[in-house]
């Protein structure tokens, strides 16, 4: 298989970008003898090769948990130079043929993981140029993104409040997928002589199985719960996190001792109460996740009382008042006044007769109920129109 072939196959495997390669030797600090590799620096991860010729890598070092790079010994012309790298998880050793080689290598593997060129480092202009090229390749693939600015600390976690237990009507929501065992502990912390613990609301006496259920069922109830250890007066902590590949579920024993409760890491950390337990995972989450809270039910409907028989509820119905109709006032196409509106009187009514009118000036007749006066003044007044 020729070169070109074995370098695209790696490339397909890899799926990162080439930044440096060449023969070295790596040991555990552990083992006694390094033993010998070709290595190809792609992006943040150092892959290992049992020779130029083989396309699929034996191991690989993810650099990106890269904590310290130490030169084991000085720099010497004609001398291997070692390298003591301290990764999250163990220290590995690595050995270069020479000086030159090994300046070289330390120059990308500290470029590619700080994002930044070392400084005094002994390289030519050409190697400086280089290493710029690369640095440059990294930062376009994995940029550097700032962190958003954290919430304000919850004041929860400034004074922890004494533990309450929860009233007997606020049962978790029937939305809430809970099993019946988990059940918030309801045991309150007896006198600080005693050396019972401060319960979180976030203790549920479920399984690993239950607990992680509930996570994932229910995520947006919180993404942390306290729960019994399978052993005698210990605890376990289950939380939910999300990951670019998805989220995963995490277990974590915390173990009850007389001088506290020490949570189980790498390096072990000993706090002084569950509470301490809540908030240093909390701390280390960037405040990213929240203790598992069940939900309270909520009301939905709004009922109606029945309304009194003698009471009645009719809308009431509003009187409107007619209006007067009046006639339309009609005009004289002439300038004439029009003669004034009969007058009422108390004996009865009166027909005013018009000034300009000689035959009626004179004339004045008094109404009479009788039928034979009333066709007279209707006669006389036909006469006048």
């Amino acid at each position: 298989m020729s070169n070109r072939v074995v370098h695209k196959r790696r490339a397909t495997i890899t799926d990162l970008p080439l930044y440096y390669s060449g023969h070295l030797r790596k040991k555990l600090t552990k083992e006694k003898d390094f033993k010998k590799y070709y290595g190809e620096l792609r992006g943040a991860t150092l892959f290992l090769y049992k020779d130029d010729s083989q396309d699929t890598y034996t191991e690989k070092l993810d650099l990106g948990q890269l904590k310290s790079m130490q030169l084991h010994s000085p720099y010497q012309n004609k001398t291997p130079t070692i390298f003591t790298l301290t990764l999250q998880t163990e220290d590995v050793q690595l050995q270069m043929d020479n000086s030159d080689t090994g300046e070289e290598w330390r120059g990308y593997i500290l470029t590619v993981v700080k994002k930044e060129i070392p400084s005094k480092l002994q390289l030519l202009p050409g190697q400086m140029l280089q290493l710029q090229d690369a640095l440059d390749q990294e930062r376009r693939r994995n940029p550097t993104t700032q962190r958003p600015e954290l919430p304000p600390r919850p004041l929860f976690l400034r004074t922890p409040p004494p533990f309450q237990s929860p009233p007997a009507s606020a049962s978790p929501s029937p939305s809430t997928s809970v099993p019946p065992s988990a059940s918030p502990s309801s045991t309150p912390p007896k006198d600080k002589t005693d050396n019972s613990p401060e319960i979180p609301a976030c203790f549920f006496h479920v399984s690993r199985k239950e607990a992680e259920h509930m996570l994932k069922v229910n995520p947006e109830c919180g993404s942390i719960i306290l729960r019994p250890s399978t052993l005698a007066n210990n605890y376990a902590l289950t939380l939910r996190q999300q990951t670019p590949s998805g989220p995963i579920l995490k277990n974590f024993r915390v173990t009850s001792t007389n001088v506290g409760f020490v949570i189980e890491l790498d390096t072990a950390v000993t706090v002084s109460s569950l509470n301490e337990v809540l908030k240093y995972f909390l701390e280390k989450t960037e405040y990213r996740l929240h203790p598992f809270m069940a939900s309270q039910p909520y009301d939905t409907l709004i009922d109606m009382s029945p309304v009194p028989k003698c009471v009645s509820i009719s809308s009431a119905i509003l009187k409107t008042v007619p209006k007067a109709q009046v006639a339309p006032m009609l005009r004289s196409e002439t300038k004439e006044e029009l003669p004034p509106p009969p007058t009422n009187q108390d004996g009865g009514d009166y027909v005013m007769p018009d000034d300009h009118d000689p035959n009626l000036k004179s004339m004045c007749f008094r109404e009479s109920t009788s039928p034979h006066s009333s066709h007279t003044s209707h006669t006389i007044a036909a006469a006048a129109v």
